[in-house]
């Protein structure tokens, strides 16, 4: 059979179309039981056991990796090795959620009266309310679809679109009622850019003690200019006696007294510096001095501790080299 290019054209529409319409149709089951399972959840000591089989053992697998990432403990036990050992990792303090679409799983039909006798609540998400899972559960998650995208109406396909979008909203519905921020959020995602964006700090990253360029007030012309090329930031902060910053002197600064023909000469740091330059605290996420110098159009900043004197300094590259951008 040769092979038709616009036919799978017209075949991957109709899946997308189905597979958004299973999506959408399961606003129509939200309801109470959807509210109940997100209190038993939030109300359980131990984990969120995560059980399916085939297909929705897959999709059971993903929901446990975004409930672990978004604030709620969860685990996966296969439903047929649950029945030779494995049953023995869940305990009465756990929440079983059982997904199957059908609802009549053999492997998994078989260890509900276990977890019954366990005392572990148990939240079915089934697309069958008469099924023996629906019946066994304390609550019933509907998952039902009108048809599979499959064109023989066999593969799982849009039921299981429907479990995984459905396991979504119930994670994101406990992050939400968990108060679950961005700084937990990084707490399990430490490595790539996400962690780096979200745990790296100014402190982290910025230059210190010797290498943080720096005058006094009076400082000659000469004195400024030498201090910026041995640093090589580009600029150098002005201080006062106490440390605390008074202004900031640029490459840019530099190019603009030339241009007006300033005689600089005899000039001293406090009349050729930059007043109230931008500055950020060293406790700061590094993403937040990007974000600085983006708005404010700049290519370094000077960093500050609680007491507000200069501690630090770091520059677009030296952010760049920690690939915080």
């Amino acid at each position: 059979m040769a092979f038709d290019g616009p036919r799978a054209i017209a075949l991957a529409n109709e899946t997308l179309d189905i597979e958004a319409a299973a999506v959408l149709g399961l606003k129509r089951h939200l309801g109470e039981d959807f509210v109940r399972a997100v209190h038993l959840i939030l109300a359980v000591g131990g984990r969120v056991v995560v059980m399916g089989m085939g297909k929705s053992g897959h999709v059971g697998r993903k929901i446990v990796a975004t409930l672990a990432s978004t604030g709620t403990p969860a685990m996966f036990v296969h439903p047929a090795e649950a029945s030779h050992g494995d049953l023995g990792m869940i305990q009465a303090t756990d929440l079983v959620l059982a997904i199957s679409n059908s609802g009549e799983s053999e492997e998994l039909n078989a260890v509900l009266p276990m977890i019954k006798r366990l005392g572990a609540p148990l939240v079915a998400m089934t697309g069958q309310a008469t099924s023996t899972l629906a019946r066994h559960a304390d609550v019933f998650l509907n998952c039902s679809v009108e048809k599979e995208a499959c064109p023989l109406n066999l593969a799982p396909t849009a039921s299981t679109t429907a479990q995984l979008a459905l396991g979504d909203a119930l994670a994101l519905a406990l992050l939400d009622a968990r108060g679950f921020k961005a700084e937990d959020f990084a707490r399990s995602h430490p490595g790539g850019a996400l962690g780096r964006k979200l745990l790296t700090h100014v402190s982290d990253v910025m230059r210190t003690a010797d290498q943080v360029p720096k005058v006094g007030l009076d400082a000659s012309f000469s004195a400024l200019m030498r201090e910026m090329s041995d640093k090589g930031l580009g600029a150098t902060a002005v201080v006062d006696e106490e440390g605390r910053v008074c202004g900031i002197f640029t490459d840019g600064d530099l190019r603009r007294l030339i241009e007006k023909g300033v005689d600089l000469r005899s000039a001293v740091a406090r009349n050729v510096m930059h007043p109230h330059p931008s500055t950020i605290n060293r406790d700061a996420l590094a993403v937040e001095a990007a974000e600085l110098m983006e708005l404010r159009r700049i290519t370094s900043v000077l960093v500050l501790d609680a007491g507000g004197q200069l501690c630090g300094a770091l520059n677009s590259n030296d952010l760049m080299r920690a690939k915080v951008i």
